[in-house]
């Protein structure tokens, strides 16, 4: 398991209560190599491992990520997987829009603020413990439907924009963190069609073969990351380990 990271590597993982976030730590834990791992989620998760902490911290705040940065306290990190991700949310009336007449201001902003600030507000704020010379591999969940390249079938406007600022925002700050760190490795990741709360409504119409679960994206995605090199720092890659489209 990535093996360009020492052995005792600390590992932090957000979105830890979600499907694919909760599925990457318990692959880390399966692992001897991890000598320390932190689930930050909103609320407390709890594994019997003493490798584990939990942080309760909501990172789409900046008391959140102020929350992580005080616990922390810059110490190196060397692998960051965040996994939080807005699709849908009933209770603000947030859906993907099918046409250009559905799409709402606050829907699109609120969905831009999650997808694509929150990770990069993260990147910020965890800066100190990402410079240095310290292996440091940066998995950011993405999707498929954020590549403009790939756009073909339109729809899910404010998903699809939030996405491909995302995947912007990672690449940019990937040539920063070269620059702090030189071994630094920042990846955007699509996880395919996952069986989690995300993709539920939309499942009916997922090809048979193509629902994945969690414990398989997770194993995957980091498999992906481990393969990545300094030089491949700012690229988007799907759970097979194939490029994305831009």
């Amino acid at each position: 398991m990535l093996p360009r990271l020492p052995h005792g590597f600390t590992a932090l993982v957000t979105g830890a209560s979600g499907g694919i976030g909760s599925a990457v730590i318990d692959a880390l834990l399966a692992s001897d190599r991890p000598g320390r791992v932190l689930g930050v989620s909103r609320r407390e998760t709890s594994r019997g491992d003493p490798r584990y902490t939990s942080l309760c911290a909501d990172v789409t705040t900046p008391e959140g990520l102020a929350t992580v940065s005080r616990h922390l306290q810059d110490a190196p990190v060397h692998l960051l997987f965040n996994a939080i991700g807005l699709l849908h949310d009933t209770s603000r009336g947030i859906a993907p829009e099918k046409r250009l007449d559905a799409l709402e201001a606050e829907a699109l902003a609120r969905l831009m603020h999650v997808n694509a600030a929150t990770p990069a507000l993260l990147l910020k704020t965890l800066q100190g413990s990402l410079q240095g010379r310290h292996p440091a591999l940066i998995g950011s969940l993405s999707a498929r439907v954020g590549s403009i390249g790939d756009n073909r079938l339109g729809g899910w406007y404010a998903y699809r924009a939030s996405k491909a600022a995302h995947n912007m925002l990672m690449k940019t700050a990937a040539v920063e963190l070269r620059r702090l760190n030189p071994e630094s490795t920042v990846v955007c990741l699509h996880p395919g069609t996952t069986d989690t709360p995300l993709s539920k409504p939309f499942q009916a119409r997922v090809p048979e073969g193509k629902l994945f679960d969690p414990a398989f994206v997770a194993e995957r995605l980091l498999a992906v990351l481990g393969e990545r090199t300094p030089e491949e720092s700012g690229s988007f890659y799907d759970w097979a380990g194939d490029p994305v489209a831009w």
